[in-house]
């Protein structure tokens, strides 16, 4: 039977990002899931103070959908979708950016519903949490600022991220833009921010959410670099790799590149789709006991 792929987006991401991508592995024969973690998607909050003309004010100050949502609440929301679809057949399960945190950690508590894991430029922590990561030296180059100068309201007083995706400030844009689609067009960059939600949760998960040899590193797994990508560096991507295959060297990384930005590869979606269809192919490892 064919393997049904699970998909699973990103921080301020949605389901409806992967459209274009779903489509494309439509047309080749494959068939797939998107994913909406809680608070995402239509469960989402979108204030009337997001609106134009904007109330900063209220947006500083408004309660959130996705406020008090965990790493846990992903993990488990993610579990129920994995049990449904393996009833189907096999499970390909892949992560873009911040999802691969909640895909590693929901590979540590079921590899029994995955057949291959797939990291798409995506969070997959071992020696480190994913936070602490961010001081290290392969993410120096990574323009953190331009995220803290479209933020709304008080992290800590919210209980959760508020990003301005819709602000008018043309040089948070112009941020944005470098960080995430450098390589697309002004209309293009600016349709994929409309489909952002300003909220996010802040619980990325701790030490035990790191991959785990005995469960995760049963699993086959791809990773997928973006190689011109400005928001997780290759260079981060690549020691993400690196520290996977020595947890578990008799598992390696399969590991694949495309060329583009953070979000090319959703906005041209061929390219991924001949790789996924490709892994569609391979025939399964059976989990070790």
């Amino acid at each position: 039977m064919q393997p049904t792929f699970v998909l699973v987006h990103g921080a301020f991401a949605n389901s409806f990002s992967f459209a274009p991508l779903q489509a494309e592995l439509g047309l080749l024969g494959h068939r797939s899931v998107a994913v909406d973690l809680p608070g995402h998607g239509f469960q989402a909050t979108f204030t009337h103070a997001y609106q134009a003309p904007q109330d900063p004010t209220g947006l500083a100050s408004a309660p959130g959908s996705i406020k008090g949502v965990t790493l846990a609440d992903n993990v488990a929301h993610l579990i129920g979708t994995l049990e449904r679809a393996k009833r189907n057949g096999s499970v390909i399960l892949v992560a873009h950016s911040r999802g691969g945190a909640t895909v590693t950690a929901a590979a540590n508590a079921r590899p029994d519903l995955i057949d291959r894991l797939v990291y798409v430029s995506a969070w997959a922590p071992v020696d480190l949490d994913v936070n602490d990561y961010y001081l290290e030296p392969e993410m120096a180059t990574v323009d953190t600022a331009a995220l803290a100068a479209a933020l709304a309201g008080n992290p800590a007083d919210l209980g959760l991220l508020r990003v301005n995706f819709r602000t008018a400030d043309p040089d948070a844009i112009t941020a944005f833009k470098m960080a995430l689609f450098a390589d697309g067009t002004d209309e293009q960059f600016l349709t994929f921010l409309n489909t952002f939600q300003p909220d996010e949760n802040l619980d990325v998960g701790g030490s035990a959410d790191r991959a785990q040899a005995p469960t995760w590193g049963r699993i086959p797994k791809t990773y997928i670099r973006l190689a011109d990508d400005k928001s997780l560096p290759l260079a981060l991507q690549d020691r993400l790799i690196r520290e996977g295959n020595q947890l578990t060297p008799d598992n390696p990384y399969d590991v694949r590149t495309l060329e583009g930005s953070h979000l090319k590869w959703l906005v041209d979606p061929a390219p991924a789709a001949r790789i996924l269809g490709e892994l569609a192919t391979l025939p399964p490892r059976p989990l070790r006991d």
